[in-house]
Order: structure tokens, then sequence, then C-alpha cells
């Protein structure tokens, strides 16, 4: 894990809404990362969730109107933390923060907040579309309050709408993002290509390869932390992909595609997709039996170099970073991709070594700068951790 990302210190606020029942999960995630949680807990919020179990996961006294006492502990609890969480927020806690109403001990926290404060409101869709509610919200926002819109999905009163609480995974980033120490990628645009590619060969077959797109995506996640707009091109493989724009491909026909629709937005563009370097020339448009075949022949045919194209329609200013997975001569064979393909950096690895390549949550990576004055940089470590430190080095 990113240093930066443990040892924080979060104040995590209450109110009494049925979406409750997630935090738990939530005071788990914190402590999982490292980080510290103090926990207020309103009066109407203890019908949803026990303080008892918020104590134990949190390994901290939960504080309610109960022990609002000489202590000041809304001073004392803002003083201490670093940012300040309020989920789930009811329409009726938020509108009294909004109009200064301090009247319980997490109200009164909320009006004497001095760090980032982040409110997640989960209610009713008529109640969160209320004039009065987006009154509420306009309210905090210009005040330097960060209210993350609720999700569409089930709500407890049985209807579908937008009202639901994110998910504790989603608070999380969330907070990363609040907390993120670089902010350098703010209102920069950075396109990331990620997964495989699966070339068909029939109905029910396809030619591909194991990366597992946890490198793009850890790239992304990392420019998000940092501010960017992002959006990701991905192959047919799972990633979380909270607060991106993706969209889905599968050949590398339909990724050269999204790519170039995507290349005007782009200041950044990520190639890290393991893009197939063939296609089956003849696609079989039913399923190839083998009876009566003792060996099959495919012939097969050249895909496109998408960063090579993208290499000649990329504009003066913006910035194409390629991947380039070896088994051999590492340096040498990204040199020549870095030359051909008209990038601007490449990062080789060794597919081959230990804890390195595809499909694992480490790798060792160089660097290579086609500007020779400046040097090659290498890293080693979680994708994660790597991902941060490579956009230290190739943001402008």
């Amino acid at each position: 894990m990113n240093s930066w990302k443990s040892g924080r210190k979060i104040l995590l606020g209450i109110t009494g809404g049925i979406a409750a029942y997630k935090i738990p999960a939530l005071v788990r995630l914190i402590k999982k990362s490292e980080c510290e949680a103090e926990i207020i807990l309103t009066n109407s919020a203890k019908n949803f969730v026990a303080p008892m179990t918020l104590e134990t996961l949190s390994g901290r006294q939960v504080w309610t109107d109960e022990n609002f006492d000489f202590h000041i502990p809304h001073i004392k609890l803002n003083d201490w933390s670093e940012i300040f969480v309020i989920a789930p927020c009811t329409a009726n806690t938020l509108a009294k923060i909004a109009h200064g109403i301090a009247d319980n001990l997490l109200t009164s926290a909320a009006v004497a907040a001095h760090c980032p404060v982040l409110i997640f409101p989960a209610m009713n869709e008529h109640m969160f579309e209320n004039p009065a509610t987006q009154e509420n919200i306009k309210i905090l926002s210009e005040r330097g309050f960060q209210v993350i819109a609720p999700a569409e999905g089930e709500l407890a009163c049985g209807i579908s709408g937008k009202g639901r609480m994110n998910e504790p995974n989603e608070i999380m980033f969330e907070i990363f993002r609040a907390l993120s120490p670089v902010r350098d990628l703010v209102n920069k645009n950075v396109l990331v290509t990620t997964g495989p590619t699966h070339e068909y060969i029939d109905p029910v077959r396809f030619i591909s390869n194991p990366s597992s797109g946890k490198m793009g995506a850890a790239m992304a996640r990392a420019a998000w932390y940092r501010g960017a707009n992002v959006r990701v091109i991905s192959g047919p493989v799972e990633i979380d992909s909270y607060g991106f724009e993706v969209t889905h491909v599968k050949s590398a026909l339909e990724m050269l595609d999204a790519v170039k629709k995507n290349l005007p937005w782009a200041d950044y563009i990520i190639k890290a997709a393991a893009v197939g370097d063939y296609r089956a020339q003849n696609f079989s448009q039913q399923k190839i039996k083998r009876e009566g075949k003792d060996a099959l022949t495919i012939e097969l045919e050249q895909n496109p170099d998408i960063a090579a194209e993208v290499g000649k329609l990329k504009r003066e200013n913006q910035i194409l970073i390629g991947f380039a997975a070896e088994t051999q001569n590492i340096s040498e064979n990204a040199r020549e991709k870095l030359a051909r393909k008209n990038l601007d950096f490449i990062l080789a690895n060794d597919v081959m070594a230990e804890g390195s390549g595809f499909a694992a949550d480490t790798n060792t990576l160089q660097l290579i700068p086609r500007d020779e004055n400046k040097h090659v940089k290498f890293y080693s470590g979680l994708k994660e951790d790597i991902a941060f430190e490579i956009w230290n080095d190739v943001s402008l």
C-alpha cells in the first residue's frame, strides 16, 4: 500500500438511515488500510447499528450524545482528524449542517470541522430530488463540503432510484482521493487501455493471453486519486471501475475504434492493454468440429498496432505511454518499440521474472523516456504503489 494511505485519521459520522448497516464493513476496510477511525453515532443511528459492534471493529470508544460532556469532543475530534466522513447522511442532518444547526454531537462536529468533509447522502429518491435537499447540497458544496452523489439502485422503501449510499469500497476510494498528497492531474484527461483482447476463431473459441488488467487499473486509479478525469477502455476482465467512464471491448479492432473515438479528449494515453498481435484470417460462423480432423490449421493475420496508430495521430501536447511485456533483451526491445511507436515513455518488464507481469499483484518495471536527458527509473512492488510513483515521473 502507498505509504501516504496508511496511518490516516478518519472521523466517521453515522446518522439514522437504513444504509448504516453498511458501516461495519467500512470500518473493517479502514482498519485493513492501516488507518484509524473515531466514530460519532447519532441517537437515531443506534437503531440501525450497535455501538458495541463499531467499538469492537474500530478498537475505540464510539462517541454519542451521552458522552458529549466537558471534554468538548466535537472540538477535540476535529483537531485529531484529517478527514470527516458522514455516511450515511440523512436529509435531516444534511439540512441541519447546511444551516449551521448544531443540536447534537455529530452536527456540532460538522459545524466545527476544519478538515475536508465528505458527505454521503442516503434517502428515498423523491427526498433526494426535493428542491430543499438540492438547495442544501448546493449550499454545502459552495462552502467547500464534498457531497458525493448517491448511487441508483434498490432503496429500502422498495422502489429503485437515486438515493442509495455508496458501497464501503467506493467510500474508501473517495477518502483516499480527498487525502491524496498530489493533485497534479486536476482538470487533466487520462485515457487508459487495460486487459487482454479476445480474438475469436469461431463463436466459442478465441486466442488471448493471461492479462488481468491490474496494472492498467492501477494506473487509472492513481490518476483518479490525483484529480484526473479518467476513461478506461477495458478488454474482457473485471476491474473496479468506480469513478471511471468505462468502455468494454473484446477484440483489438474494437479497442482501436474506441481509442480513436476518445483520442481527441485525452491529455495522457496509457496503453497498458495486452492487445493480441494476430486474429483469425477467416472467422468461422459455426463452431469448428474436431470429428475427422487429426490436426487443425488456422491462418492468422496481423492486428493493427494501436500504440503505433496513436503515435501517428497524437497531438504535440499529448503524452503517450506504452508498456512492453518482454521475455528477453528487455531494455533493447523496449527502446526499439519506444522509437518505432513514437511513445513519450515506455514501461518495460520481464514477464518471466517471479512476481512480475500478468495476473500478479506485484510488478517490476523500468521507465524509459524518449527524452535522453531524463534518467531511466526502476520500480518494484505492488502495482498500486508503482502506479502512483510512475505518475510522479510522467506527469507534466
